[in-house]
């Protein structure tokens, strides 16, 4: 593998071997987000934020807005997967507080199906262009004449949310990619490290994932977001206070003032597709057994083995 890009600088090590047990406290986590975030912004010329509007990802974007602010860096553009499956609310969130944020939004589709099919439709393979038809018999080694629109399915994981970042990639020529990655959330990503290659060009484009906060358990998230993210967001909201319910806010201040996904009230604790998605239980995600019970349990895309290959194809 030759070296990409020459003009980098950064430690492909740094996180190897470690687990969110070697940042015990939320302070020691933040830190960590703010110097991985700081030298990601100083090394990298054309990096991009990849923002799913949840938890996680609103996370990293907090930290690269904020440190982008404090040292006087720019600010990337932001990249949104649109899968052609997502909550309508989801979508609103997102495009909401990136009109409040004032960010440069930039999409990311496999054009190609939103003329094909509605979602849960068949496709005849043969419908499909060059790209994606290469993808599925040469890199998938599907061997079927049609396949199921569904972002929720290997093929359909590959073919809308990979294919199309991996297209913007290409095209915008970024060459670091933050990614809310977390080492607790699946085994297949229990040994990312914090800057973590992607150079192989026949699997991808080449580029560097940027995980900022491989070091946050669930929990940790959730602190981050009612201690930093919340308050600095929203006007009059305290530090540290956690609503038990909608109706459990500051006065003046609703819920959708906050730059928490409304999903997350109703009880989801991973969100994917409008129909791969179901809520964990009754009570809001942060009030939640987190530590006793699977994160993406309400996702129908669940399977290790299966995530371990959309990885190696480059996925998050």
């Amino acid at each position: 593998m030759s070296e990409f890009p020459t003009y980098l600088d950064v430690d492909y090590a740094d996180g190897e071997g470690e687990s969110p047990a070697d940042y015990p406290t939320l302070d020691a986590k933040t830190e960590k987000a703010i110097e991985v975030t700081h030298d990601a912004l100083n090394e990298y010329r054309n990096p991009a934020v990849t923002w799913t509007g949840g938890k996680d990802s609103t996370l990293v974007l907090y930290f690269v807005r904020e440190v982008a602010r404090e040292f006087d860096l720019g600010m990337p553009p932001v990249v949104f997967i649109d899968h052609f499956e997502h909550f309508p609310d989801v979508i609103a969130f997102v495009e909401k507080w990136a009109e409040e944020w004032e960010l440069d939004l930039r999409y990311a589709r496999n054009e190609e199906f939103a003329r094909l099919a509605e979602p849960g439709g068949e496709i005849p393979i043969d419908a499909l262009g060059e790209e994606n038809r290469r993808e599925l018999r040469d890199r998938l080694e599907f061997e079927g004449d049609t396949f199921r629109f569904s972002a929720d399915s290997y093929e359909g994981n590959h073919l809308l949310k990979t294919v199309a970042l991996n297209g913007v990639i290409r095209e915008e020529g970024f060459d670091g990619v933050f990614s809310g990655v977390r080492w607790d959330e699946q085994a297949a990503r229990a040994d990312e490290t914090f800057f973590s290659p992607r150079h192989d060009p026949e699997k991808y484009p080449p580029h560097d994932r940027i995980h900022s906060i491989l070091q946050f358990e669930e929990r940790a998230v959730w602190d981050a977001m009612w201690n930093h993210v919340v308050p600095d967001a929203v006007e009059g909201y305290p530090a540290g206070r956690v609503p038990q319910d909608y109706d459990d806010l500051p006065a003046g201040i609703e819920p959708a003032d906050l730059p928490v996904g409304p999903k997350y009230f109703e009880g989801f604790r991973s969100l994917g597709s409008e129909n791969g998605s179901t809520r964990s239980d009754d009570r809001p995600a942060w009030l939640q057994d987190l530590e006793g019970t699977t994160e993406r349990a309400g996702r129908s895309q669940d399977k290790e083995d299966l995530m371990g290959r959309l990885r190696d194809l480059g996925y998050m």
